[in-house]
């Protein structure tokens, strides 16, 4: 009974909002405060305000819940584990044999470095100033890079 006057007293002072917000001409604005308004009472009318009140001092609804988060826990809990592992058994035995066959054939996957020719460290060269100089520096770079 109290849960139903004050949704109807929210209801009815969302409504004079309503209307001083219209009376000020802002339309669209009155009207979107009379919607949210006009909430409380629908929920009272449909019977859901009923339903959270009974529940909300029901012990069993409050085990309910409380089994809710339990299982909410366990389900997460394992996703963490599951994705610490490295997903489902079948993706583990497909990880195992994809491992197997690149340490079967590791000179294959791996890229041979060969010893190096050039020196093992340049003199500094002077400053340059000119733009064809600066197409030097970048072509140098490359050459060092192997492109």
């Amino acid at each position: 009974m109290i849960a139903e006057t004050v949704c109807s007293a929210v209801s009815a002072a969302g409504l004079g909002i309503a209307a001083v917000t219209a009376y000020r001409k802002r339309f669209l604005a009155a009207a979107r405060i009379a919607a949210y308004a006009l909430v409380p009472v629908a929920l009272v009318m449909t019977g859901i305000v009923d339903w959270v009140a009974d529940t909300a001092f029901s012990p069993t609804a409050w085990a309910g819940f409380g089994l809710l988060g339990a299982s909410w826990l366990l389900f997460a809990s394992t996703r963490a584990v599951e994705r610490r592992r490295g997903g489902t058994r079948k993706e583990r035995r497909e990880a195992r044999a994809a491992q197997r066959r690149e340490t079967a054939a590791p000179e294959t996957s791996a890229p041979s470095l060969g010893p190096s020719t050039r020196p093992a460290a340049r003199p500094a060269s002077a400053p340059r100033t000119n733009s064809a100089d600066d197409f030097s520096d970048i072509e140098a770079i490359l050459k060092k890079h192997g492109i």
